[in-house]
């Protein structure tokens, strides 16, 4: 045996030496090192030798496979590289020309207002929180004080997968969800940022869209507590010089309820096309959290106070870069997103 695999490995290297493709030297492997090859053979004929002949005859054969093995991947290489020289040569390439440049992408401007909205609130001390977009009727609705016949459901028309479970409107419901988890703990500092789903569809309302809604309860909290937070976030979203203002309002869920609104972006509170002449934006509604809200999420009005607020990512987005159609947001046209 030992004189047949001195003949194989002889006769092999001289057919994968002499190999100039890949499909002869592949012949060459099968033959050799295949499932029925001529090493593979040997090696399975270890089996009728004696003992003594095993140890020496087992050794040679790996030892020639292994062998064989470098020298077929030696010359792999070695076809590759003729190969890549020959194509080169063939197609005229000027190798020398400089590449054709990757587009770097960027950050959507939806994630990136979202990302400076969270980092002000984190900055102050807020906790991000989640919930489900698939929620439950007395989470959406009941548990934030608006009744089954209650006129406001008609504001936040959604869409219900059955009669008690929806895509939530906004992301309120976290709120009560956290306030069940944390009662009776102080403070309540969260934000939450999500999707939220209503069924509108023009220049400046979406079927799907974003929502970060704020709550803070605590001991001794103020309608002064929450100006005094907004009008820092007004500041650092937009400008050091906006101006703020208030406006009353109804939320079910806060009482009492105001609009917010900031100078023109755009004008600076002179009147333009975009403020419709009247020099002011509304960008958030706010109020202090409804006695019943925070009875339902286990605290007690008496003791605690709390204030809440909400806006939509696209309406910030949308003032802060002068964005006139909502739609454009979801277009995912590469024209509109490259010039963020």
């Amino acid at each position: 045996m030992i004189d047949t695999l001195t003949r194989i490995k002889e006769g092999a290297e001289q057919n994968i030496n002499r190999a100039e493709d890949f499909e002869t030297l592949n012949e060459v492997r099968v033959k050799i090192l295949g499932r029925k090859g001529e090493i593979t053979q040997v090696l399975r004929g270890l089996k009728d030798l004696d003992p003594s002949q095993k140890v020496e005859v087992g050794r040679l054969a790996n030892e020639v496979k292994d062998g064989l093995e470098k020298l077929i991947e030696a010359k792999t290489q070695q076809l590759k590289a003729r190969q890549l020289e020959m194509a080169l040569h063939s197609e005229r390439l000027d190798i020398t020309l400089p590449g054709r440049p990757v587009q770097a992408g960027a950050q959507h401007p939806i994630s990136r207002v979202a990302d400076q909205i969270k980092a002000i609130f984190t900055g102050m001390g807020f906790t991000v929180a989640e919930g489900p977009e698939v929620e439950l009727d007395y989470y959406n609705f009941e548990a934030l004080n608006v009744p089954r016949d209650h006129p406001a459901r008609d504001m936040q028309d959604t869409f219900y997968i059955t009669e008690d479970m929806l895509l939530r409107t906004h992301t309120s419901p976290v709120q009560v969800r956290t306030m069940e988890k944390m009662a009776p703990q102080l403070p309540v500092k969260i934000i939450v940022p999500g999707r939220v789903y209503r069924k509108d569809d023009d220049a400046t309302h979406s079927p799907m869209f974003h929502q970060i809604e704020g709550l803070l309860i605590d001991e001794r909290i103020t309608f002064a507590n929450l100006k005094a937070m907004l009008m820092l976030f007004a500041q650092q979203i937009f400008d050091a010089g906006v101006k703020v203002r208030y406006r009353p309002s109804f939320f079910p869920f806060t009482e009492p309820s105001a609009e917010m609104d900031i100078s023109c972006v755009n004008c600076g509170g002179q009147g333009c096309r975009v403020c419709k002449q009247t020099g002011w934006l509304e960008i958030l509604g706010a109020g202090m959290v409804h006695p019943r809200v925070l009875e339902y999420g286990g605290y007690d009005p008496e003791k605690h106070t709390g204030f809440a607020f909400g806006m939509g990512i696209e309406r910030i987005a949308m003032l802060k870069y002068q964005i006139n159609d909502m739609r454009l947001l979801f277009d995912n046209d590469k024209r509109f997103l490259q010039q963020f």
